[in-house]
């Protein structure tokens, strides 16, 4: 809830605010790191934890959950990935329940956490690393580095270089200068059509989360409610959005045209 001493402007400005340290491009946002991080822990403690209880026989609930999602990635690599799935299906896994765990962030309540800050001397705290544009573009840049190495991988370095210098107009010198020039674009508008999605969805809905913030206490349960509901299915989606994606630009990486 706003502060009375807050002028709106204020109010959604601090909240907007990064606890983050250096400047310009060496800037780092020590919240989004630190959550990115609490979430992974949570990840991998999840999945290490269904992995010792898993048994033979009847199993538990965190075996199932893991089961179920275990299976439900693994069918979406093998229907959307065409070459070896080794490494893709961990990958999927990872990039799938991180973002799901980054955006399911959100959820809680925008002034929770910043109080909590606030009362040992941190006075600026977000929560979420899918609304970070450096976070999303950080997990976008690392898909982009497997787009280039699945595509060394299934064509060889001399099948990687005549796509880009030979692809599609073929091979006559004056079109290969095209050819580079649309194959760049391509590539590059691979991570960043990732990122800016997976970024732009979620910094609108924790805008809409601090402007119900600011409505007054009595009140703000009903668009409260009503948004966070909407939300939940908007989690996964982005989730599933993202690793969905990136298991299809390795795919397409890995073919030859």
């Amino acid at each position: 809830m706003a502060s009375a001493a807050q002028s709106p402007t204020e109010y959604v400005t601090h909240h907007l605010t990064h606890l983050s340290v250096g400047e310009g491009f060496w800037t780092f946002n020590i919240d989004t790191l630190f959550w990115s991080w609490v979430t992974g822990i949570i990840f991998l403690s999840l999945f290490y934890m269904g992995a010792r209880k898993a048994t033979a026989g009847e199993p538990g609930k965190l075996q199932n959950f893991v089961e179920i999602l275990v299976d439900f990635v693994d069918n979406s690599v093998a229907d959307g990935f065409h070459g070896p799935r080794g490494f893709v299906a961990p990958l999927a896994l990872t990039v799938f329940f991180w973002v799901l765990l980054w955006n399911m962030l959100d959820l809680i309540p925008v002034d929770l956490l910043p109080w909590l800050a606030s009362t040992v001397g941190i006075h600026y705290q977000r929560i979420v690393p899918s609304a970070d544009m450096n976070a999303t573009f950080g997990l976008s840049l690392s898909v982009l580095a497997l787009i280039i190495i699945y595509s060394i991988k299934g064509k060889g370095v001399k099948g990687f270089i005549k796509e880009l210098l030979f692809h599609p107009f073929g091979s006559f010198p004056l079109l290969v200068p095209f050819n580079i020039i649309l194959n760049v674009v391509e590539l590059i508008a691979k991570p960043v059509s990732l990122a800016l999605r997976l970024f732009g969805n979620l910094y609108a809905a924790e805008m809409i989360f601090i402007l119900i913030a600011m409505l007054p206490a009595w009140i703000q349960f009903i668009p409260g409610s009503a948004w966070a509901i909407f939300h939940i299915l908007v989690i996964p989606l982005q989730a599933f959005i993202f690793m969905t994606l990136t298991i299809v630009y390795l795919s397409l990486a890995y073919e030859e045209h």
